[in-house]
């Protein structure tokens, strides 16, 4: 098969922030495949064709462009952020493990990208400097439970966290709800940090306390990130920086 599929990055927003690898496989492309955003991301050119697509069609998505590979076509999936950070890379694979034989004969690959959790950690200075874990807020591929099991699990632990998909329209109770168990777990020692809309041109950066976060502070264009208990704030010349040391006392 000479077809291709290529599960790239795009980055957190700016254009800086997509790499030069993945800059050269949307110039190899016959085809480019993702969610209506991300696709509508990419220049129209000759010889080249977009196939927009709403956000909960992954594995239909999936499908269609390891079928358009198959048939000699050299196809890019396009995620936000990193395609393996809750995004399209699993779904290809997914699609490719229940899907035929012959697929996995095709070349695929995986080239990563910056994502919102690493962009947005970068702004705030080091909130990530130690052990962390990362949490999709979002239950519509997982129950709510196992979520908040896991937000306990990681503050007993004194993980620093990042949160993705906080708060939706559809589901603000979720968010209501985090809030509550970080209180309850965490006590007030912690920062909570929102950056929301990281390296576009109305990003917002705001760190409070953790008691006196509210569920409107976020939203799904906010990347939170939560401190661990050894989380130091300093006043700099363009604001406070965020860091979590790379030691932890004894």
């Amino acid at each position: 098969m000479s077809g291709w599929v290529v599960i790239a990055g795009l980055g957190p927003g700016s254009d800086a922030m997509v790499t030069p690898e993945v800059t050269d496989a949307l110039a190899q492309a016959t085809d480019i495949v993702g969610y209506i955003p991300y696709v509508a991301r990419i220049p129209e050119r000759p010889g080249l064709t977009l196939h927009a697509s709403d956000n909960r069609v992954e594995i239909d998505r999936s499908r269609h462009a390891l079928d358009m590979a198959a048939a000699g076509k050299r196809v890019v999936v396009v995620s936000s952020g990193d395609p393996g950070v809750f995004a399209m890379a699993s779904a290809v694979f997914e699609a490719l493990e229940a899907g035929p034989q012959e697929w996995r004969s095709l070349d695929i690959r995986v080239l990563p990208g910056i994502t919102a959790m690493l962009a947005a950690a970068a702004r705030i200075g080091a909130p990530l400097g130690h052990d962390f874990c990362t949490i999709n807020l979002s239950d519509n591929l997982k129950p709510w439970a196992l979520i908040e099991k896991r937000l306990r699990l990681a503050a007993e632990a004194d993980f620093a966290m990042a949160f993705y998909n906080p708060r939706s329209k559809s589901r603000p109770e979720g968010f209501v709800r985090t809030l509550e168990v970080l209180r309850d777990a965490c006590g007030d020692a912690r920062p909570i940090m929102f950056a929301r809309n990281v390296s576009r041109p109305d990003e917002t950066i705001k760190i409070v306390p953790l008691p006196d976060a509210t569920p409107d502070m976020a939203d799904m264009r906010t990347m939170v990130f939560v401190g661990s208990s050894q989380t130091r704030i300093i006043e700099g010349a363009n604001g406070p920086i965020v860091y979590t040391p790379r030691s932890v006392p004894t």
